[in-house]
């Protein structure tokens, strides 16, 4: 019986366990890199070969069950894990204020983000519908799409947007400020966001009848607000570079516009076309509601 076959016999309980091996297997090489691998003198540049050799591992891991949604959890759990690396890394001259404020939300947004994923994992019988979409358009190229697209690329843009939590963390930095406030109270509310995004849609989800689409609640003032969520937390993250180091205000939210070119380039398009294939009520919805940034809904004039 092959890998996939076998997969497909799997209860949830058993898939999240061989996740689970996965993510120790990865951490487990990333740990070794860190603390017995050469040294470049450079302790982002560690950090980055580290992600890379992780997700490394967990790409064997999905082309061994077929499913590359072995790779969705590791944008959640990788974040906090380095946070508290490169804490343990930062001189004692380092902000401790402004190190416990950007840990707790960065924790807190890891916690929530990976336990919705848990919740809403039914198991390795089921795979993210865009990532046989995006195998099935390169053709032969499909292995080079599976290790690039699917699982390196978000690695990067992960490990870009996590730049000013590392200039947070480990530069000698100006002491905490009130912008460090406001980048505690962005964090948190972007986490709140998404949570109350996650649970408005799963109660549509479970009440909906075929063919309709989401427009209540945060969903009438924009039409991916989880997105919206997500995003407001890498603008969290650059507050936090930004207020601890003001000189690098010129690169420090390239992480944050990369994410934001991720969603509008790719994520939210999918999405919305599959919407509209599936859903004939969502075009509807796309004439009142914002794409992404939430305002009031528009009201659609009868007969336009």
């Amino acid at each position: 019986m092959s890998t996939g076959e076998t997969t497909q016999r799997l209860s949830k309980g058993a898939s999240l366990l061989r996740v689970a091996i996965a993510y120790v297997a990865a951490i487990g090489v990333a740990a070794a890199w860190l603390y017995a691998g050469p040294d470049t003198a450079h302790l982002w540049l560690d950090s980055l070969i580290a992600d890379l050799l992780a997700t490394l591992v967990i790409f064997g891991f999905s082309r061994a069950y077929r499913n590359s949604s072995f790779y969705d959890a590791y944008w959640s759990v990788v974040p906090p894990l380095f946070a508290v690396y490169w804490w343990t890394e930062a001189g004692p001259d380092a902000d401790q204020a402004r190190i416990w404020l950007v840990l707790v939300v960065v924790w807190f947004w890891a916690v929530r983000l990976t336990a919705n994923w848990v919740y809403a994992f039914p198991g390795l019988h089921h795979e993210d519908w865009r990532y046989p979409l995006l195998r099935e358009r390169a053709g032969k190229a499909e292995a080079l799409v599976d290790l690039m697209g699917i699982h390196v690329v978000p690695t990067l843009q992960v490990f870009l947007g996590m730049l000013p939590l590392y200039v947070a963390v480990t530069g000698l930095t100006r002491d905490l400020g009130w912008l460090d406030l406001v980048a505690f109270a962005v964090g948190v509310g972007a986490v709140v966001l998404e949570w109350a995004a996650d649970v408005q849609m799963y109660r549509f989800a479970a009440t909906k009848q075929p063919g309709q689409a989401m427009d209540r609640g945060l969903w009438g003032w924009s039409r991916h607000p989880n997105y919206l969520g997500e995003l407001t937390f890498w603008v969290s993250l650059a507050l936090f570079g930004l207020s601890a180091s003001p000189d690098d205000w010129w690169w420090i939210f390239v992480g944050t516009a990369a994410m934001l070119a991720m969603f509008l380039g790719a994520s939210i398009p999918m999405m919305e076309q599959r919407s509209l294939e599936r859903r004939p009520e969502y075009a509807d919805v796309v004439a009142r509601v914002p794409m992404l940034f939430p305002r009031p809904p528009r009201r659609v004039r009868a007969g336009a």
